[in-house]
Order: structure tokens, then C-alpha cells, then sequence
């Protein structure tokens, strides 16, 4: 793939949790970024044009993802695309952006598209074997979401789904990362995504707190993989990008470690879950992670620093 020296990629969604990380990162290694979001002046945004090299390399367009015209604006002209972005409105604009994207992209002619789907869309299946190590071959069941009303997996799946299909059918080259439960510090505070939210409400002693099994990604360790999903040329297909297991308990005991005085949560209603992700495919890319406790750590300091503790 291309490398960083004044080559030009689009980060949809650039403002969201994991997007921010991603358009900080890229511009620490050199790329001019265009970056996707709804309102460039929203003061939501303003803390991208604060990121080292943004003034020189930074340019937020004002596209909406239902607007094809408007994706293609941002995106001609660069070398890749991260499909960050994923609509808050649900399943319909989460599949309909994603088709925009991707056409796009295709008629752009970019290198990659890197697409940011979610281990939600292979881990939501009643019909998993406890006794195996889930991989990326795995696909949730879209009639037990749709029963169960989960819609964030069900629109993740199908956006997948439909991404595939386009790159099978075009040729694009699409590289699919599917991240577990993403923690990590803060780059604005404005408007909080809701695992941060659910990591700070432990922090605040909300209660009572469903206990079950959660795998956990440093939002700074997913960004390193997408980058590494465009760099490295021999990176296809899906990934699972996670890290370790860990129930709320368990992070709560962790935290406690470190910040002995905050209000924690005391009642845990008890869970019978259980599931086994690797990311071994991705740490064969040369990915690797950090270790929870930095997260955790990192996290609540940026928590502090916002003035949300």
C-alpha cells in the first residue's frame, strides 16, 4: 500500500469515538486526512483541528452519509477510505451509507477501503460452540437479533453483509475489522459514546450492573489496526480486533486498584455467558495491544481531565 508521504485518505464519521484516534494517528504518520462529519463548526469537532498537523493536513467536510454526492466530495482523491462512521438512526442509514461509501470509492478509485464492522455481527448467535475458539468465519444469526430486538448487531451485520457482496461483485479491495467493546481515554467530552459511558457509570456506583462477559479493545490499539489494515498489503478479508475478557466486576476490582475512593457499584446480577475471540489473524499483521490496566488507567485520567469524575 501507499505510504504516509503526502498521500491523501478519508475517515468517515471523524469526530466519533474511535474515528478521532484513527485522524490522530494518521496525521502523526504524515497523511492528509478528509475527514466526514455533519457540522464542521460544531464545537463536537473542534478538538480534531487541535490534533499536531492538523492545520496543514486536516480538511472536515460536511458530508452526510445518506448523500452520495456529498461522500464522493471528500473522497475523490484519496488512497483509502476508513469507514468509521455508523449512524445513530439504526439499520436502514448504517446499510445505506455504507453502499454510498463503497460506490464512491469505487468510482474514486481508491487503493482500500478499511470498514469498521463489529464482533457484534458474529458473536450474536444462540447456535455458537462453547468449546471453540470463535474466529472471523463466524456470522451472527440476523432472525434471533431481529427477535430479540438488536438492532446496533442486526444493521452492523447486514452493512457487512452488503460490503461484501459490492467488494465481491466490483473487486474493490475491502479489509473488514470487527472490534470488541472499545474503552479507552477521551479526546472530547461533548458527547460521549456509550461504552465510555458505561465504563464512567462504574465509576459513579449505577446500579445494579448486569455481569456478564464483555471482551475488551484499547480504542488506541484498534486505530494502530485499521492503520495496519491499509499499510499492509497482505491484509484481507475480516479481522477481530479484542484483547482480554473481563466482566464489570472484574474492572470494577481493577479499578478500585488504583482509585480506592470512588462510589462503585455493589450489586452484580449474575450472568451465564461465556464465548472465546482471538485476534490471532490480526497479530500476525504485527498488531499488538496494551494491557488493560493501562486502558482503565488512561481512561479515567481523561475522564478527570474533562471533568466528568
Amino acid at each position: 500500500m501507499a505510504t504516509a508521504t503526502a498521500k491523501k485518505v478519508c475517515v468517515t464519521g471523524a469526530g466519533g469515538f474511535v474515528a478521532s484516534w484513527l485522524v490522530k494517528l494518521l496525521l502523526s504518520k504524515g497523511y492528509i486526512v478528509h475527514g466526514t462529519v455533519r457540522k464542521p463548526g460544531d464545537e463536537k469537532y473542534a478538538h480534531l483541528m487541535k490534533f499536531e498537523g492538523a492545520s496543514e493536513k486536516l480538511k472536515l467536510f460536511n458530508a452526510d452519509l445518506l448523500s452520495y454526492e456529498s461522500i464522493y466530495s471528500a473522497i475523490v482523491g484519496c488512497s483509502a477510505v476508513f469507514h468509521v462512521a455508523c449512524p445513530v438512526e439504526m439499520v436502514e442509514p448504517a446499510v445505506k451509507g455504507t453502499s454510498n461509501v463503497l460506490e464512491a470509492s469505487l468510482q474514486a478509485k481508491v487503493e482500500r477501503v478499511v470498514y469498521v464492522s463489529s464482533s457484534t455481527a458474529i458473536i450474536l448467535n444462540p447456535n455458537l460452540p462453547n468449546d471453540k475458539v470463535i474466529d472471523e468465519s463466524y456470522w451472527s444469526d440476523k432472525e434471533y437479533c431481529r427477535k430479540t430486538k438488536e438492532w446496533y448487531p442486526f444493521s452492523k451485520m447486514k452493512a457487512e453483509e452488503l460490503a461484501l457482496d459490492f467488494a465481491e461483485r466490483t473487486g474493490i479491495d475491502l479489509v473488514r475489522i470487527c472490534p470488541t467493546v472499545v474503552l479507552g481515554p477521551i479526546l472530547q467530552s461533548t458527547s460521549l459514546n456509550a461504552t465510555s459511558l458505561f465504563l464512567l457509570n462504574l465509576l459513579k456506583g449505577c446500579e445494579p450492573v448486569e455481569n456478564k462477559l464483555k471482551w475488551i479493545i484499547d480504542v488506541r490499539d484498534l486505530a494502530d489496526a485499521l492503520l495496519l489494515a491499509y499499510e499492509k498489503i497482505e491484509a484481507e478479508g475480516r479481522y477481530i480486533c479484542t484483547s482480554c475478557p473481563a466482566k464489570p466486576k472484574d474492572l470494577v476490582e481493577e479499578l478500585k486498584s488504583e482509585y480506592p475512593n470512588y462510589n462503585y457499584p455493589t450489586k452484580f446480577i449474575e450472568v451465564d455467558y461465556y464465548i472465546r475471540l482471538s485476534s490471532e489473524k490480526l497479530q500476525r499483521l504485527g498488531w499488538s495491544y496494551r494491557p488493560l490496566k493501562e486502558t482503565l488507567i488512561d481512561s479515567v485520567e481523561s475522564y478527570k481531565e474533562a471533568g466528568l469524575l
